[in-house]
C-alpha cells in the first residue's frame, strides 16, 4: 500500500516557492539543490525540475515520482516547514536508487533527519585496556624470576 501525498503537503503556489527561494536556507549536492524554510505543520514538497535538466517530459516526471515516494516516506521524521527541492542536470542520467540516495543524503546535511550509520567496513575502536604484564609471561617455560 502506497502512501498517498496530498495537496495540504505540496508547495503548490509561486508565493510559496519564491518565499523557499528567498528566506530558505540552501544546501546544495551534485543532483539537487535544497532550500528550507521552516513553518507550520506539516513537512511539505515542493518540486522543480525544468527542461534544462531534461527535455523529454518522462524523464522529468521520474525525477519527481522518485523523491516524492522517497519524502512521503520520510514525513513524519523530518522538521515542519517547506522543502524546495531544484533538480540539476546530473540528476537526468542518474539511477532512482542514486537520486533517493542523494535526497536522502542532502536531507542529513541539512539537519532535517539524523545522520545515518557510517557504514564503514572498520569496526569502531574498543577502549584500549591497560597491560596486565608480569615477568612470567616472558619466559617459554612459564617459570619467573626472583624479584
Amino acid at each position: 500500500m502506497t502512501a498517498c501525498f496530498p495537496r495540504h503537503v505540496r508547495v503548490r503556489a509561486r508565493a510559496e516557492f519564491d518565499r523557499a527561494f528567498q528566506q530558505g536556507r540552501r544546501t546544495a549536492s551534485p543532483l539537487f539543490s535544497l532550500h528550507f524554510v521552516a513553518g507550520p505543520p506539516p513537512a511539505r514538497l515542493g518540486l522543480a525540475v525544468s527542461r534544462k535538466v531534461d527535455p523529454h517530459a518522462v524523464g522529468r516526471n521520474r525525477i519527481k515520482r522518485v523523491l516524492r515516494d522517497l519524502f512521503r516516506q520520510l514525513r513524519a521524521q523530518l522538521a515542519d516547514g517547506d522543502y524546495v527541492v531544484v533538480a540539476r542536470k546530473a540528476a537526468a542520467q542518474s539511477e532512482n536508487a542514486a537520486l533517493r540516495a542523494g535526497l536522502l543524503h542532502l536531507l542529513q546535511r541539512a539537519g532535517a533527519l539524523p545522520q545515518g550509520d557510517a557504514g564503514g567496513t572498520i569496526p569502531p575502536a574498543a577502549p584500549a585496556a591497560p597491560p596486565s604484564h608480569s615477568a612470567s609471561d616472558d619466559r617459554p617455560d612459564g617459570s619467573s624470576l626472583p624479584a
